[in-house]
Parts: C-alpha cells; sequence; structure tokens
C-alpha cells in the first residue's frame, strides 16, 4: 500500500463527467480544464449522431423491404401467364428449383437499381460507430466518450509524444474494465495512422493545439461515407485577421478585420475543410459550427459524391468589407445556368461593388474565400439541444453548451457574417439604439434579423446594407442628432445622404427572441479567472505566463522549480569531490 501512495505522490485525480484521469504535476502532458466545454459539446453531438443513424438506418430498411415487397408484385401481376408455362416446363423438365433461385436474383437485382445508399448503411445490422481521437495527450477525451456515450463502439487514442501514451494507458487502467474494453492508445502520427485507415472510421475528432490544417487531408480520408468530422482551431490570431498571409498559407483563405471575425473563422476552416475533400470526391455538411471562448469547433458529414462537389463553388464567396464604414458585401464564386433542361457551373458574377464604397466612398479589402452555405442544421441542433436538456446531469458544463446552442437555435442560419450595432454607432458617432429598436426597424422594413452566438451585439439580417444605413440615418437626423464632424470621416459623408427609406421603429412582435422571452441564459461569464487557454505541454511555466495561468499557479510552479533546484545544489555538495573529479572527467572525454 505504501508504494501505491509514493507511486502517486506526484499525480493528482482530476474527475470530468464519468471518467477521472491523473495527471502528474509537471507539465509533461497536455490537460486545459477550460476545455470541458468542448468535450461535452462533443458527446452531445456523438450522442445525436448515433441516434440519427439509428433512424437512417431504420429508414433504410423499411424501403428496402418496400421495394422488395413491391416489385415481385408488380412483376408477377403483368407476367401470370408467362410465370404459369415456365413454371410448368420447369416442372415438367425438374429445374423448380433453378428457376425460384433465378427470379430471386432478378428481384435482387432491381431493388438495388432502387436504392442507392451509402456502403455504411448497407448492411442489415447497425455496427457501434468506431472513433478516432488522433491528438488524445492525457485521454480524457477518449475515456468519456467510453464510458458516458452508450452504443458507442471501439476508441482509438493516438499520439506521437510518448510521455502522453503513457499517460493515456496509465488512465485507461484507471479507469476501469469498460475503458479497458474500449479505447486503444497507440503512439503513432496522426497523419500517417490516419492515411493508412481510410474510411474506417464513423468518427474522426481533431483537438490540436493551435492549426488542424497539417491533419485535414488525411482526416477526410479516414471518416466513413456518412461520418462526422470534428475539428477544432484555436490559432484565433492566425485566423481573425492579425497574420492574414500565415492564414493564407494554412488555410487557403485571407481574412479580415471585422467585429464578424469569429463567425469568418468558422467560415474559413468549413472551406478548408470542403477544400481538402474536394480532392477526394467528397464534400461536407456542417451540422454544427461553434465559437467558444478562445477557439473554434466545427461539427461536419463527410460523404463521396463527384456529382455534389460541382456545387462547392455555389457554397463559397468572397468577402468585400469598407475600410471606412466596414459595410460588407459577399460575390459567390460560382453560380448556375439552366441550359437545355440541363443545370451547368459557370464562373460567378463579379464585381458585386463599385471601386468605391458607396455609402461613404472609401476603398474596399477584399478577403476570402469563406463558406457562405449554412454552418448549422437546423434539425440536428434541436435534436441536440433537446438531449442536452434531457440529461443535463451527465454534463458538466450544461449551463454553458446548453447556452450556446439555444442562441443558435435561433440564428438566421442562411445569412453569412453580421452587423455590430456598437460599430455602426461608432461610425457615425451617435447614441446607440436598443436593440429592440433596431430589430423593429429591420423588420418593419420587411426584413428578417437575430442575433449571434459569436457576439452578444452581433446582428444577422438580410437587409442589405443601405437599408441598415437608412435605419441609422433616420435613428440620428430625427431623433438623436450629433456635432458636426469632419467633412471627410466616413459617418459625415453616410449621414449627408438623404435616406431613401423611413424606418419605423415601433415595436415589432419579433422584436425579442425566444429565449429572451422566456429569460433563459444565452451569453455565461467565464467560470473563473484566467479561463482561456493553457501552456504547450514540455514547456517551462514562467512570469510571461501569468495571465493564462494565473499569478497564483506561476509562483508555485517557480517555487517547486527552486526548491527541485536547490535539492539537486545539496546532493551535489554531498556527494564532495569526487563528483566535481568525475565531471572533469566527463568534459574532458567528451572533448576528445
Amino acid at each position: 500500500m505504501g508504494d501505491v501512495e509514493d507511486e502517486l505522490r506526484d499525480y493528482k485525480i482530476i474527475k470530468e463527467g464519468e471518467a477521472e484521469i491523473l495527471m502528474h504535476s509537471s507539465n509533461t502532458v497536455f490537460f486545459n480544464k477550460a476545455q470541458v466545454y468542448n468535450r461535452d459539446m462533443s458527446i452531445a453531438v456523438l450522442r445525436t449522431y448515433i441516434a440519427k443513424c439509428k433512424e437512417e438506418h431504420d429508414a433504410y430498411l423499411s424501403k428496402k423491404g418496400r421495394l422488395e415487397n413491391k416489385v415481385p408484385e408488380e412483376k408477377n401481376s403483368g407476367s401470370v401467364a408467362k410465370n404459369d408455362s415456365i413454371t410448368q416446363d420447369a416442372e415438367a423438365n425438374g429445374d423448380t428449383d433453378v428457376q425460384q433461385d433465378q427470379s430471386l436474383d432478378e428481384t435482387e437485382s432491381i431493388s438495388e437499381g432502387f436504392i442507392r445508399m451509402p456502403s455504411w448503411k448497407g448492411s442489415q445490422e447497425l455496427k457501434a460507430p468506431r472513433v478516432l481521437e488522433a491528438l488524445a495527450a492525457s485521454g480524457l477525451r477518449a475515456l468519456r466518450y467510453a464510458r458516458e456515450v452508450d452504443g458507442i463502439g471501439q476508441v482509438i487514442a493516438l499520439d506521437n509524444d510518448k510521455a502522453s501514451i503513457e499517460a493515456c494507458k496509465r488512465n485507461i487502467k484507471f479507469n476501469g474494465s469498460v475503458a479497458c474494453s474500449k479505447v486503444e492508445a497507440h503512439l503513432a502520427d496522426a497523419r500517417v495512422y490516419m492515411l493508412t485507415h481510410q474510411k474506417e472510421f464513423d468518427v474522426v475528432d481533431l483537438d490540436p493545439y493551435g492549426s488542424p490544417s497539417v491533419f485535414l487531408d488525411s482526416a477526410v480520408q479516414s471518416v466513413a461515407d456518412g461520418g462526422i468530422l470534428m475539428c477544432t482551431a484555436t490559432d484565433m490570431a492566425v485566423l481573425c485577421g492579425n497574420n492574414g498571409e500565415v492564414c493564407h498559407s494554412k488555410y487557403g483563405s485571407y481574412p479580415l478585420k471585422g467585429k464578424y471575425c469569429h463567425e469568418m473563422a468558422l467560415r474559413i476552416l468549413l472551406a478548408c475543410i470542403e477544400s481538402h475533400a474536394n480532392r477526394y470526391k467528397r464534400h461536407i455538411v456542417p451540422i454544427l459550427s461553434v465559437y467558444m471562448d478562445f477557439y473554434v469547433r466545427v461539427f461536419v458529414r463527410i460523404y463521396t459524391s463527384a456529382s455534389a462537389i460541382k456545387e462547392t463553388p455555389l457554397k463559397l464567396s468572397y468577402v468585400y468589407q469598407c475600410v471606412g464604414c466596414d459595410s460588407f458585401h459577399l460575390q459567390s464564386v460560382g453560380r448556375t445556368i439552366n441550359k437545355d433542361k440541363s443545370v451547368k457551373s459557370a464562373p460567378g458574377y463579379g464585381p458585386v461593388v463599385p471601386q468605391e464604397c458607396s455609402d461613404c466612398g472609401k476603398k474596399f479589402n477584399m478577403g476570402g474565400p469563406i463558406w457562405s452555405a449554412p454552418m448549422h442544421d437546423k434539425e440536428w441542433i434541436f435534436s441536440i439541444l433537446a438531449n442536452v436538456k434531457a440529461m443535463k446531469e451527465r454534463y458538466p458544463a450544461y449551463e454553458k453548451i446548453s447556452a450556446v446552442l439555444t442562441t443558435i437555435s435561433e440564428e438566421l442560419h442562411d445569412i453569412p457574417l453580421f452587423v455590430s450595432l456598437h460599430n455602426l454607432c461608432s461610425t457615425l458617432k451617435c447614441t446607440s439604439p436598443s436593440a429592440v429598436l433596431f430589430r423593429s426597424a429591420v423588420l418593419n422594413a420587411g426584413y428578417r434579423i437575430s442575433g449571434s452566438h459569436v457576439n452578444p451585439l452581433g446582428l444577422k439580417t438580410d437587409a442589405p446594407m443601405d437599408v441598415i444605413w437608412d435605419i441609422m440615418r433616420c435613428w440620428v437626423v430625427k431623433n438623436h442628432p450629433i456635432k458636426a464632424q469632419q467633412p471627410d470621416k466616413s459617418g459625415t459623408v453616410i449621414l449627408s445622404k438623404e435616406p431613401k427609406l423611413q424606418a419605423n421603429f415601433a415595436r415589432a412582435a419579433a422584436s425579442l427572441s425566444k429565449a429572451k422571452v422566456k429569460k433563459e441564459v444565452r451569453y455565461l461569464p467565464n467560470p473563473e479567472r484566467h479561463w482561456g487557454p493553457k501552456v504547450r505541454a514540455g514547456r517551462q511555466i514562467t512570469s510571461k505566463h501569468c495571465s493564462l495561468l494565473g499569478p497564483d499557479v506561476v509562483s508555485g510552479s517557480l517555487d517547486q522549480e527552486a526548491d527541485g533546484s536547490s535539492e539537486a545544489v545539496a546532493d551535489k555538495l554531498a556527494e564532495g569531490p569526487a563528483t566535481k573529479r568525475q565531471k572533469t572527467v566527463d568534459v574532458s572525454a567528451s572533448q576528445s
């Protein structure tokens, strides 16, 4: 018993959900408590995915059964006399069994012609989904999948760091027989492993420290048809425009600095995954895309279809953003032409904007391409949210993920990007109207509007920018006049124009979201200070990490290092001169 206590003396037990892991006091294996949101959301999606697979498989078997029953009936009703004569001849010749086998083969071939389903749905029995966690670290995510998700199959945990795999295997044993029977840990390069296991996993989870770009090409090949790719990106400085050239080299898109930059980061990541999938005649269908804390995470289903990838240019757009007033406009990469009862693809028309902004007269920056199609599946969102609410005691971060999902469920899913009410008022140097009044004005003008889960002040709307500025002109000129500004300022140019639309600020019935009416919480503060990214595993914690970890953690780590160094010095002094002579011999030997 004493040996076990001594062995575990430097470890602490961390419990999350139903899984427990042993974490060493040193920073040799990465763990971030803030990622509990990420793991809870992934579990919710995985549970919904298993339920959806059962529904799809049952529907497939039902349809197949109906077609198999329908084909023999039509065949028999149309050729009763012929079948009777053939049967009589066969009986006379003693070939009745052969004739029955031929008719069964014909029925099967006809039914297969009517039904074309993905290969993973073709079997009579639905297999438990196989999951690959490509970057496992401590293995906490894989252990939670195995212990908490009913109906899950084998979970493979990979890492190319030996210390991480040792910790992962230790944690698998620590979590008992269920974990040992379902979770396997392997020391391997995730890229090579996924390339050598193509279309073998129903779920592939990528959660790297930084950018996932180097893993995407192999990841889209390892997901089975209809399977899910879960992907996280934490390099938000790159994706949000601080290093645009780096983003273009990693993701193939140029970001723009704007209030919508975090949603643009999501759409850049989706466009990048789609680009990698298209190279192998595959395409993605986003089911959930979220921005939380300091990262973006997307959940997409991947299918193989050479015809479907022709529609990819219709789902991508370039973004033009004015440098003066931040007005933005989207230009689709492609379009379709209906010709001779067929649909053909063609390049998109452009440019959609003049050389100078029609609102303020300034130039445009161009970014993209980004994913401009819906980045959520509304049916999936409601299913995931229902699952979370039904099993809220099993989600440690229930309040956060339910709030995010509630906000996403109320978004306009077909509207890319959003405007910021405070940013509009900053351009005009005016007092801001309340969100209810602005929403009412947009609704009364005949357009749609909703909030955004990315930004509490973000408003997604299908109203064009000239309508938005007309509403703001009416707000300023009629109700809230401002002091005279310099004539070359964007706000001055915008307010100098007469509004073509007379805004109606009368409160509209739909100006408040359903969650707001029910007083449901949608945006939660961080549960504690220094809730965010942590130091990469293996790096020494220094005083410059105070903003990430907090002064208490940093001082404690530095104290431990000081104690360790003082103990090492004391050991060397206790060894006496022999140690110094040995060191001299070693140095001279190494020099020789």
